[in-house]
């Protein structure tokens, strides 16, 4: 609609009326976030709590709008039939990008329930944002490093119990859980350096899928696999508002959990871990097979 616009003008404009859309749904967020808060009857915080998903749906749909009124891309989205918004979904993706979460909420927004994202606890202080994601439950994680958690191995146990009682929260309610397995963005350097038997992934991270099938997977109606790819490369928020990104290629499949991995213990169980580990990889190898085919078209 506005794409025929001078860039100049266009990029501008889009990021005014997306920082807009930003400040205008985030400051409606942090007041009924606060009576929430305040509220001592659990009917009512149920009901905040509904309200407040509605308000970053709506949040989600206008970015889409501005999207699709600023910028040219292309969306090439298959395989979301049967997909039902008052289910419970395990969402599992690979990771390119900070545009990923943008594509994965414009993929699925009001068609399954708002994604809540494992997100790193440093993020709670980026502006505005850090804030609206503490408002919508999404749990923050304080990860660290391989080589701290030698040091210290009682620092295992505070992701464990963090994820436990995100995964609590999310009883109450529908909910899509969000898990980019790869823990990070896709970088060469990061792939070279995990030595990566993928050509087009990291490594998968087994354990925080794992966790969350053993904590809450009885009421999980099945795992919905995303594998997105950019054509033109790896782009940033900026490629996108600017009308850079050509075409964004995002595949669905929904599939179900197999039983075996219910219940099970991760974390102390060698045989277990092993057999949950081989099953990633295996889809792994079938995303990186299925970007391949993206890739060729």
């Amino acid at each position: 609609m506005l794409v025929f616009l001078p860039p100049f003008i266009r990029l501008p404009l889009a990021l005014l009326l997306v920082s807009l859309n930003v400040l205008l749904h985030a400051t409606v967020l942090f007041v009924m976030a606060a009576l929430k808060a305040l509220m001592p009857i659990a009917g009512i915080r149920r009901a905040l709590s509904r309200a407040l998903v509605g308000i970053a749906e709506q949040w989600i749909a206008v970015n889409g709008f501005l999207f699709a009124a600023f910028t040219p891309t292309q969306w090439e989205i298959e395989g979301r039939d049967g997909l039902q918004p008052g289910g419970w979904y395990l969402v599992l993706s690979n990771h390119q990008s900070w545009v990923d979460i943008p594509v994965l909420q414009k993929t699925f927004n009001r068609r399954i329930p708002f994604l809540r994202f494992f997100l790193k606890k440093q993020l709670i202080w980026v502006p505005v944002l850090g804030l609206a994601w503490w408002a919508l439950d999404f749990p923050f994680m304080q990860r660290h490093s391989k080589a701290t958690l030698e040091l210290h191995p009682e620092l295992r146990s505070q992701d464990k119990e963090a994820t436990r009682k995100a995964c609590e929260r999310f009883r109450e309610s529908p909910v899509s859980v969000m898990n980019f397995v790869e823990g990070t963005r896709f970088r060469a350097h990061k792939h070279e350096q995990q030595r990566s038997p993928f050509a087009h992934l990291l490594r998968p991270r087994a354990g925080g899928v794992a966790f969350v099938l053993e904590t809450m997977g009885e009421m999980l109606q099945g795992i919905v696999d995303v594998t997105i790819f950019y054509p033109g490369g790896q782009p940033t928020m900026i490629d996108l508002l600017a009308g850079r990104v050509r075409q964004i290629r995002v595949h669905v499949r929904q599939l179900p959990i197999p039983p075996e991995f219910l219940g099970g213990d991760y974390e102390n169980d060698a045989d277990f871990r092993a057999r949950f580990q081989g099953w990633m990889s295996a889809l792994w190898a079938e995303k990186d097979a299925l970007i391949t085919r993206m890739q060729a078209r």
